[in-house]
């Protein structure tokens, strides 16, 4: 369980000056890649409300330097570097909040928000029960794409340290027995990283 929070303030930057920029062109590229944006955001918290107040922070962010990014290309890599970068802040935050018990929480609900099948929910499900940072990990590596130097210097870790989490993370995952439920498991795990 976790202490009390307020929901997304644990990804609120703090106000500062507006640095102008082209609107238009931020809103149409907003517009158009937001439900890209929301999946990654939605990946690294696990939750819908944070992955709003994520995802919220990291454009805010990116609104105020839109002017000084050159290579418009680049803006999704960025966008993703900082949700990564805001959601990592706010989860060393909220650890000094969080201890153990006997107690599970109360569930979000029965919604499957990966609107897919009830493998999806699953997997996701697999997927939250890993220590926050391996599921970090593998957001990054198999949903972003990203090569183990470039998760270590996101997370400011080694290499050695992101190889040897991300093996330990994926062989729970092949020994998770919800996971494994009915279904030869390396289909379950094929599917979760397709």
């Amino acid at each position: 369980a976790s202490g009390v929070t307020d929901g997304g303030a644990a990804y609120r930057e703090a106000s500062g000056e507006q640095v102008p920029c082209s609107e238009a062109e931020f809103t149409a590229y907003v517009q158009e890649r937001r439900a890209s944006l929301y999946a990654t955001a939605y990946h690294l918290t696990g939750d819908r409300f944070e992955a709003e107040d994520l995802l919220q922070s990291a454009l805010f962010s990116t609104y105020r330097a839109w002017d000084r990014i050159s290579d418009k290309a680049a803006v999704g890599g960025y966008l993703r570097r900082t949700m990564t970068n805001l959601h990592i802040s706010a989860w060393r935050r909220r650890k000094l909040n969080e201890y153990p018990t006997e107690e599970l929480p109360e569930t979000v609900g029965d919604t499957d928000a990966m609107r897919g099948t009830e493998l999806r929910a699953v997997l996701w499900q697999a997927l939250a029960r890993l220590p926050e940072l391996q599921r970090t990990m593998l957001v990054l590596r198999y949903y972003e794409g990203r090569t183990d130097p470039e998760i270590a210097d996101i997370l400011d870790i080694s290499v050695g340290t992101v190889k040897s989490s991300i093996w330990r993370s994926l062989r729970r995952l092949r020994e998770d027995e919800v996971l494994a439920f009915g279904r030869d498991q390396e289909e379950c795990f094929g599917e979760l990283v397709a």
